[in-house]
This record gives structure tokens, sequence and C-alpha cells, in this order.
């Protein structure tokens, strides 16, 4: 008789992609090289961002030292980008963070982000549309914005004020564009692209020419206020107006200019050679991004002084100031370029997350079905593209836009803690000997497949990071291995589960240490004795949790791209990523706990109950395949 698997076990169950992950033939088409790639994440970045971040940063954070923030958010970016250069190269497949997390994690873990990916490109799309009509309104004098309240007003508190037709029809026109040629579409964003680097060169090269170091080394006591408008703050002038806390503060405003990178994580299945091209590309566009956004801030704060810069249009501003008209057209229209590229970048990776998970049957089937001449999947593509359009139409996006950086946070957290595991993992069940072979394109991995309900092959191993046979967890034995006093070498399923705890720990800890930093400030900087030790014990601990990760085992050599100083990198990005999702508002929260009680909705009564179903399948073939032996 058959054993029933208990809930306990599909909610945490992990993906195996021993025989899955190769460069091999997948379902998808791949047309994309590291050039496609490089301009994919670059384009979904660098759109308005680059335009309109690095004034409003210098005006009322930053000063100058812009430059400098932008240096610190690159930083974190980078440490994100590593986590992902890694997974894109072991686990090449379609749905970024999402597969990743099915790895390493669970599956209630891998749907909780594969739905608030979800939730990032939807938002993100449909800002961006909605940035382009406003952007493209005030070049013909808001003749839409006009049109649009005429004919179709809205007045609902919650909705925007009229339905955006133009924003509506966008959506619609580069969903289908994408639904029936990726590799058409990505020449098309590679133009874009390549556009707008050009339009920023000459942004860089034209503002060096009209640049003044003066501007650089501003006096307040000396500066003629009189003609400035009424609140405007100078700061106490020179390179840090408002000292290093403002140039930090404007460091996590400018994180969320490299947000998108990610997107590239999401076309594993449709990359030539994904092992290389997916870390290379993702490196190789952070790289671009920065040198673009530190540019443009220089020649941007010593064009004009830092005080006098337009929040909402500063590089056009800018030039109009310095007495070039016709570079102020030029900067115009690469914005508005620049947003179109955006729009792919953002687009592009949405119906491949939903197809991943829908592959795996926990989200609706038909969003994942491929179009056996185009081999994309064509009606998850319209379906996402018709929900974007609905929401970019509908809504004001301005109170939804935070709603992108917990979404963008989590997933960033996530793949770190996964770096973190899958380090110390004993491997046996989820990679099998693919790793350690991965030049030679060929695994040997013992794991068993079944086939879902849709008639769809995908491997799922019943035992999960919390379950996985091996030796039985005591107190002793643990206390033993916390600081591998019997010096074990290979990874087995107690110094896994260690591990996942010591990482779950430290999430808590840089949680206790990033509210001290919130909350109690003030206390911090007058040196009250019951701050200063409550921080001393949490980074006490904090180091502790960190020394007892190194002291475990560690996975075999693998001959791919890999994140250097495990655990430290991982753990920096998680603290910054914990740190910034605490600087959001209550009301984002708030609007969060609604999306993910949708998804929960749809999990518990759709995705859980076809994980049962395959799980007691799983089960039933394995001891037929045993009795079966005998014979």
């Amino acid at each position: 008789m058959v054993q029933q698997p208990s809930y306990w076990k599909v909610l945490t169950r992990r993906k195996p992609l021993s025989q899955e992950s190769g460069d091999g033939e997948g379902k998808l088409n791949r047309v994309l090289g590291l050039y496609d790639l490089t301009a994919l994440g670059v384009g979904s970045t660098l759109g308005a961002g680059v335009y309109v971040l690095a004034g409003q940063i210098a005006k009322d954070q930053a000063g100058p030292s812009v430059i400098l923030s932008f240096a610190i958010a690159a930083l974190a970016s980078l440490l994100a980008g590593v986590c992902y250069a890694e997974f894109g190269a072991r686990v090449p497949k379609a749905g970024s963070a999402y597969v990743y997390s099915y790895v390493c994690i669970g599956e209630f873990a891998a749907f909780v982000i594969g739905w608030n990916l979800i939730l990032e490109y939807m938002i993100g799309t449909a800002a961006v549309c909605r940035g382009i009509s406003l952007y493209l309104d005030t070049l013909i004098n808001d003749t839409l914005k006009t049109t649009f309240a005429e004919i179709s007003p809205m007045n609902a508190s919650f909705l925007g004020s009229y339905f955006d037709f133009f924003a509506f029809g966008l959506v619609v026109v580069f969903g289908v564009a994408l639904a029936f040629g990726v590799e058409t579409s990505a020449i098309a964003n590679n133009f874009c692209t390549c556009l707008n680097l050009f339009i920023l060169v000459f942004v860089i090269v034209a503002g060096a020419i009209k640049s003044s170091w003066s501007n650089w080394t501003i006096d307040p006591s000396t500066t003629n206020t009189t003609n400035l408008p009424e609140g405007t703050d100078l700061g106490l002038g020179g390179f840090f107006p408002f000292g290093f806390t403002g140039t930090l503060k404007g460091a996590a405003t400018c994180f969320f200019g490299f947000v998108g990178f990610d997107c590239i994580a999401t076309t594993g299945e449709e990359v030539r050679n994904p092992r290389k091209n997916i870390p290379r590309s993702i490196l190789l566009s952070l790289l671009v991004i920065f040198l673009c956004y530190c540019g443009v801030s220089t020649v941007l704060t010593l064009m004009v002084p830092y005080y006098l810069q337009d929040a909402n249009a500063p590089l056009p501003s800018a030039f109009k100031e310095v007495g070039w008209n016709f570079a102020m057209w030029i900067v115009s229209i690469g914005g508005l370029v620049g947003l179109l590229a955006s729009l792919f970048g953002a687009l592009f990776p949405l119906p491949r997350v939903m197809y991943s998970m829908a592959q795996d049957g926990l989200l609706f089937r038909f969003l994942g079905r491929i179009h056996p001449r185009y081999r994309v999947p064509v009606i998850g593509s319209i379906f996402a593209a018709i929900l974007t359009a609905l929401i970019a139409g509908l809504f004001d996006l301005a109170q939804l836009v935070n709603l992108l950086s917990i979404g963008t946070l989590l997933a960033y957290s996530v793949v770190a803690i996964s770096i973190t595991i899958l380090r110390y993992m004993d491997n046996s069940e989820t990679f099998g000997s693919h790793e350690i072979i991965a030049e030679n394109g060929h695994a040997n991995g013992g794991n068993h497949s079944h086939v879902n309900g849709n008639g769809n092959g995908h491997n799922v191993s019943e035992h999960s990071l919390l379950t996985s046979k091996g030796e039985r967890a005591t107190f002793k034995s643990v206390l033993l291995q916390l600081f591998n006093c019997r010096r074990v070498d290979v990874p087995n399923a107690l110094t896994t589960r260690i591990v996942g705890s010591l990482i779950t720990l430290f999430c808590f800890l840089s949680m206790g240490i990033g509210l001290i930093f919130m909350q109690a400030y003030d206390a911090l900087i007058n040196n009250q004795l019951w701050v200063l030790v409550l921080l001393i014990v949490l980074v006490v601990f904090t180091l502790l949790v960190l020394i007892a990760i190194c002291l475990q085992p560690r996975e075999a050599y693998a001959r791919v791209f890999r994140v250097p100083l495990v655990p430290l990198v991982p753990a920096i990005s998680i603290f910054i990523n914990i740190y910034l999702m605490l600087q959001l508002d209550v009301m984002t929260w708030i609007r969060f706990g609604v999306w993910m009680a949708i998804g929960l909705a749809i999990y518990f009564f759709y995705g859980l109950p076809n994980s049962y179903r395959d799980l007691k399948r799983q089960r039933l073939g394995w001891q037929k395949l045993k009795y079966s032996e005998y014979f």
C-alpha cells in the first residue's frame, strides 16, 4: 500500500534539475546571444531613471556626491547580480528567482517569489507605459490628457482620473509583438537601447564641454539666494552639502535605478550557450548602467549647481540653462526612446515567469502552452499583456510604484539565500552529478521524473530542505555539527538543515539591526547605553552565525561561474535588501498583503492540489518500479 504524502512535504519539496538544466534543446526557441541579453538588461534598467533620477537626488539628498550614491548602489546591485549570475549559469531555466528558490528552498517559497515577480513586472510595465503617455503629453501640450478626460473620465478615488487608452494600446501592441516574434522584438530592443546609449554619450560629452568645477565647491555664505525659489535648501555646500548621511540616503534611492537587470535571468531557455552568456551579460549590463549613471550625474552637477536642478526633467533643463536648446530636444527624444526600451525589458520576462509556474502546475496550465510554430508561450504572453494593459489604463500608479520595490527586493533576498544554501547543500538529489561535469553537457542524475496531468514531465524531489532523509537531528548532533567538531568534509542532510536554519536566523538578526538604525537612530547618535548594548549583542550573534555557516562542509567544485566569498557576499546583499524593505511605508505593505492574499488563494485551491496529486502519482510510480525489479 502506498503511503499518503503529507501536505508539509508538498509545500517544502524541492525541484531537481540534473536532467532538465542542460544546454540542450528546450521547448522555447534559443535565439538570444550575449549582445541581445546585454541590450535587454541595459534597456530595461536604463530607462527614464537616467533622465530623472540623478537630478532629483542631487537636489534633495546628496548634492554633487550623487556620484558616490550611484557607486554605492551599483555595489549593492553587483552583490545581487553575481548571485543571479551563478544561478543563471547553473540553472539556465525560464523563471529566474522562482526556479532558483524551487531548487534550493521549496515549492511554497518558490510560489511566493514567482507571484511577487509577476507583480513586479506587471506594475513595472504599467508604470513605464503611463510614463511614456505623460512624457509624450508634455511634448504635445497635454493633448492626450485633455482628450481622454473628455471621453472616459473616472471618479473613483482609487483609480486614475481618466482611462489612458494610449497606455492600454501600447501594452497590447508590445505584448502581441513579443508573443509572435522574440527574435524580431529583440532586434527592435537592440536598436532602441543603442540609440539610447548614443544619446547618453552625447549628453556626457556635450555636458563635459559646458562643465565648471566651481559647482562642486559652492559656499552657501557667498551665494546669492535672492532669486532662488522659496524653500530652496543649499545645505552645507561643497561636495557633501547634506553630509555623508545624505549620500547614503541617496544611495537607497539610487538602488532602484538599477532594478531591471534580473530580467536577463528569465531568458534561460531562449539563450544560446546560457551557462556562459547569462553571467557575462548580467555583469556587463551592470557595468554599462553604472558608467552611464556615473557619467550623467557627473556632468549634470558640473553644468548646473545642485540646488538649481529641475527635479522632473533635469537634463533638458540643464542644457536650456547653458543655452543649448538643440541639445534639450535631443535629450527629450532620448527619454522617449529610453522608455520604449524599458517597456520591452519590463514586459519580456512576465510571460516567462508565468510559463515556468504553469509548467509546474502552480498556475493555470493554459498559460504555459507553447505555440508549435513560434515556440513562445503565446496564450500566456497575450493574457499577461491584456491584464497589464488594463492596469496601465485604469490606475494612477503613483501610489503603487513602491510595490515594485517589495517584489524586487524580496526576489533579490531569496536568490542570495538560495546561493548560500546551495553552496552548503547535499546536492545528490537536486543536481546529481550534473554540476561537477557541467562542461561536458551531460549528467547522470538519479532522479525520477513524472508526468503531470498536462503531459508535461517535470521532476520534483520528494525530500525538502527540512524533510531530507539522513542523520536524525538530535540536540547533541546539532551542537557538535554547529561548529563542525567532527570535521565533516561532505555536505549531508544534517549540515544542509543547519545552514538553512542559520541563514533564516541571519535574516531575523538583519531585520533587528535594520530596525535599530531606523527606529532608534537618535538614541544611537546620543550613545544611549541600552541601544548600544542591543546593537552589539545583535552584531555579535550575526558574526557567530556567519562563522558557523563558514565551518560547514561545502559542495564539490563546479566548473561554472561562482559567487566569491560565500557566505559574506550573499549576507551583505541580504542585509541591504532587508534594510531597504524596512524603509517602505505601511500602505505599501498593506497593498502587498492584498496581492499575496489573492496569490495564496490560487495556490491553496489550485496549485497545492495539483502538487499533491503529482506527488501521489510519483510515489505510486516508484512502488511499481521497485516491484518490477523482482521480475
